[in-house]
């Protein structure tokens, strides 16, 4: 940048500083000769008034050269600077041409003259005036042209020195920016790069990219987070299905060992029971896996409240199911995993309830409410989002017998997400638990509105 503003200086202003140069220099020039002229006229109209006197008084600042000389080239008058000297030249202007200016170098002891010689009248007798100045020699020109080239130059260094200076001072953040930026490595993504005051495209770039590492540190603690999940639910998957897949291998061993002492229908049906239970597991894993993947075809209008009405008609509970159902709850939803998370949350409340279990449909907003509520312990607020963890079954549910395989409200859940929805669990006012599904009201069709 430097190097291009100087070439750029100097291409611009060594040819404005001759030109400037030239320019000053006719002006200076022209400005003399103007000044000898008019002391020319000034000293003509002195002698045709008849004031002159034979030492004369220059009027014009600067020209100190003044004499008047009859024909014949005799001096009668003239400036105290040539007083007594020849006449400064033996030009002498005509009655067509009254006025004449010339530069003459004859007079060795003064050097080179600008003199304006003009007639005072036009009769033969008429006397002329010489008025001049002493010409400025070289040494005074090249004065000159020296001034205008030291102030060339420092303008081409200031310039450069400038440019160096402020593209220095805007490319520093930018290094800050780069320095930091190679500091920052995978496993520590908190340092962000320094942001310049002010809204210049070096404050943006500097705003960008630490907006860009904030995304990527989140990504980071996101995938760290489903990763540790998917150890968590490998590890517990895994030992979900050890369980019964031992307790299987154990009977069958022990039939095995004492054939005449085991009881085949006995050990046939707790082997089917832990089958079962290895089928619940494995269905419940695939259905979670294939949660989300809800093709728009696949998608349905639902009545929530007839979904409900329907479901819980065709149930054989041992508590009763009290309903309170607002008509008019459309969703659109895969009817079969809607299905399932009300049976989930049917099952549950069944599991926990003292008497009875409600179930209500209602309107809120633009959402429909799907609840259902039990009189039993409820869940304590500590332990509202854990409940929803894969395999996590509470102290007051951790038999296997009474407690599933502990998927069911986190597939309920994960169908909720994936219906755009959520699925909570609030304190409920029959004392127990209420869990509450809640999914965004269909459009209604142009036949509704």
């Amino acid at each position: 940048m430097t190097v291009l503003v100087t070439v750029a200086a100097v291409l611009l202003l060594v040819p404005a500083g001759l030109v400037a140069g030239t320019v000053a220099r006719h002006a200076l020039t022209s400005t003399e000769w103007r000044e000898v002229r008019q002391q020319s006229a000034v000293t003509a109209r002195a002698v045709r008034s008849g004031t002159i006197t034979t030492i004369v008084e220059p009027r014009v600042a600067g020209v100190d050269l003044v004499q008047v000389v009859a024909p014949g080239h005799h001096v009668i008058a003239s400036s105290h600077a040539i007083r007594g000297l020849p006449p400064l030249t033996d030009v002498w202007p005509g009655v067509r041409h009254p006025r004449k200016d010339l530069q003459v170098c004859a007079h060795s002891h003064m050097g080179c003259l600008r003199l304006s010689a003009m007639r005072v009248r036009s009769s033969p007798d008429s006397p002329v005036v010489y008025a001049g100045r002493r010409a400025p020699g070289v040494l005074s020109t090249g004065f000159f042209d020296s001034l205008f080239g030291i102030q060339v130059v420092s303008l081409i260094a200031l310039a450069s020195l400038a440019t160096w200076k402020i593209t220095g001072q805007t490319l520093e953040p930018v290094e800050a920016i780069r320095a930091e930026l190679a500091s920052i490595n995978v496993k520590d993504m908190s340092n962000r790069v320094p942001e310049p005051d002010g809204a210049d495209e070096i404050a943006k770039l500097a705003r960008a990219i630490n907006s860009t590492l904030d995304r990527l540190e989140q990504a980071k603690c996101r995938l760290q987070t489903a990763f540790d999940q998917q150890r968590q639910f490998t590890s517990d998957a895994s030992h979900e299905l050890r369980t019964p897949i031992a307790g299987l291998r154990t009977q069958l061993e022990e039939a095995q060992l004492h054939p005449d002492e085991t009881d085949l229908h006995e050990v046939l049906d707790r082997a089917l029971s832990d089958v079962d239970r290895l089928e619940a597991i494995t269905t419940d894993l695939l259905l979670l896996a294939r949660v989300g993947v809800n093709h728009p075809a696949t998608l349905e209008r639902l009545d929530l409240a007839e979904l409900v009405r329907t479901e819980v008609s065709r149930r054989s509970d041992r508590l009763t199911v009290h309903l309170r159902l607002d008509p008019g709850a459309i969703v659109n939803a895969v009817r079969a995993q809607v299905l399932r998370v009300l049976t989930n949350l049917l099952d549950n409340a069944q599991r926990h309830a003292r008497h009875a279990v409600w179930t209500e449909v209602r309107h809120n907003g633009g959402k429909a409410e799907l609840s259902v509520m039990d009189d039993g312990d409820g869940i304590a607020e500590v332990d509202r989002e854990r409940v929803f963890q894969r395999f996590t079954r509470l102290d007051s549910a951790r038999s296997r017998d009474h407690g599933g395989t502990g998927l069911g409200l986190a597939i309920a859940r994960e169908i909720a997400h994936a219906h755009c929805g959520t699925l909570d669990v609030e304190e409920s006012p029959t004392g127990g638990s209420r869990f509450v599904l809640r999914l965004p009201l269909a459009m209604p069709l142009p036949d509704e509105i």
